[in-house]
């Protein structure tokens, strides 16, 4: 397994040599109608080369099978900004005053982008198939029956594309996780690493037990074995968590958050204002006034929706919606419970249907960017009663609220989206909400609006 998995790191490189190659011949032909006449090889290496020095630094080739295309497809943009900075500089410096113009790296950058993205996606997809026919997988050995342990057994059962099966779990204690196999005692390491072919050992052992910790660690380094430990840190659930070291001792950090330093807040808000005027100008200028005819030539009642939502630091804010229901309708119900939306909920309108499938009933939230109480990526702010039942039922909910709701967040790109029949459900929402508060970057903001892009075009199962 593992030489096919090897296999199919090598061949990222080599299809990114490719690609790099399409791209400028595609640019060469582009421009002049031919390639023969101005193909220069040394450009072209230069090219390659640079594009594998930027990667070390941008962490291109790190292993994302398990992460969502949109995040690769962020890193290849990063890739290219980087690389356009170093072959431009270079030029410069050499005083070339050849075709390597703007218009040269517009095309070739576009082509870049459009090629690697589209052979990063081939082999990704061809990994994935391997992965879910059983061919290329790592074989992991559990080490301790910690609610970790449970948790990581449970979490690459059901999502194959991670890349992992367990062979089975030692602990000290007899134990199977859903029928997999005991090996015995925490003192047979050895003898399995010995017997078996295990790629990878997990130790999932309380932080308590440092002499069995470093024992496991001193056996898989003796049979050559990478070991991964799943630490113990939900007592650090509600912050901001790095590790550190001091000399060669590993310390686990309790920072600020992101979004509390100035700097990021700044860059936040101009971006947000950025891409809010951007929509407006170009496909607002279109679908707004036609969105709002639809509305208007279909059912009784205003064409926007106003609804009452808690925002940063818990402070009430309006927010603005195309309206997708009938006028009559109400929030809650005659027991003053929340009604949420549901599949073929019988108080939308046909257009609004459309609209809750496409995402396009939030079009007007842009208008709340430009006021300051949303951003274009953060937790989705969520109507004043369906906060005070999640309050009481739902752990950490209330630290959702530290930062500015936002028209599409991480827990959306992630399938959190719609209906919350269960606490459990709801309490996944959050969980992902706090994942990006505690973890955001720009280039993750960038993702999370790549990646509902692709949902709106491709179509989510839970919009309704």
């Amino acid at each position: 397994m593992k030489k096919r998995l090897s296999y199919f790191h090598i061949t990222r490189y080599f299809a990114d040599a490719l690609s790099i190659f399409l791209a400028y011949a595609a640019t060469l032909f582009s421009l002049f109608g031919v390639i023969g006449g101005f193909f220069n090889p040394l450009f072209l290496g230069v090219s390659i080369f640079y594009w594998y020095l930027i990667s070390a630094f941008s962490k291109l080739y790190a292993d994302r099978r398990s992460n969502k295309f949109s995040e690769e497809i962020v890193f290849i943009i990063y890739n290219i900004i980087l690389f356009f900075i170093l072959i431009s500089a270079s030029l410069y410096f050499v005083k070339s005053t050849s075709i390597y113009n703007a218009t040269f790296f517009g095309i070739y950058l576009g082509y870049m982008l459009l090629f690697v993205s589209a052979t990063k996606y081939y082999l990704r997809k061809n990994i994935h198939a391997a992965l879910h026919e059983g061919k290329l997988y790592d074989k992991i050995l559990l080490v301790g029956s910690t609610p970790s342990a449970k948790n990581y057994y449970e979490t690459i059962n059901k999502y194959y594309y991670y890349g992992y099966k367990c062979a089975g779990i030692i602990d000290d204690k007899p134990t199977q996780l859903n029928g997999s196999k005991y090996f015995g005692k925490i003192d047979a390491l050895h003898q399995v690493l010995k017997t078996e072919q295990i790629d990878e050992v997990v130790i999932a052992l309380p932080n308590t037990e440092y002499t069995k910790i470093q024992r496991c660690i001193e056996v898989c380094d003796f049979h050559k074995t990478k070991v991964r430990i799943l630490p113990d840190l939900q007592q650090f659930a509600s912050s901001a968590v790095t590790v550190d070291n001091i000399g060669l001792l590993p310390t686990i950090s309790i920072i600020e958050l992101p979004l509390d330093k100035w700097q990021n807040k700044l860059i936040k808000r101009i971006f947000d204002i950025a891409f809010s005027l951007l929509v407006f100008l170009t496909v607002g200028i279109i679908l707004f006034p036609l969105i709002a005819l639809l509305i208007k030539l279909t059912s009784r009642g205003s064409v926007f929706f106003k609804q009452e939502r808690w925002g940063l630091n818990n402070e009430k804010i309006i927010c603005y919606k195309f309206r997708t229901m009938v006028a009559e309708s109400k929030d809650v119900d005659h027991n003053g419970k929340y009604q949420q939306a549901t599949k073929n909920d019988p108080r939308v309108t046909w257009i609004g249907k459309i609209l809750r499938k496409t995402n396009l009933d939030e079009l007007p939230q842009f208008l709340n960017v430009l006021l300051g109480n949303m951003s274009v990526v953060g937790p989705r702010p969520h109507p004043t009663p369906l906060n005070i039942e999640s309050m009481h039922t739902v752990d950490n909910y209330m630290l959702r609220h530290i930062v500015l709701p936002g028209i599409s967040g991480w827990a959306q790109v992630n399938g959190c989206r719609g209906e919350t029949k269960t606490t459990n459900e709801m309490q996944q929402r959050v969980n992902f909400d706090l994942y990006y508060i505690h973890r955001w970057t720009f280039w993750l903001d960038c993702q999370i609006i790549l990646q509902t892009i692709i949902n709106i075009l491709r179509g989510d199962q839970n919009a309704y």
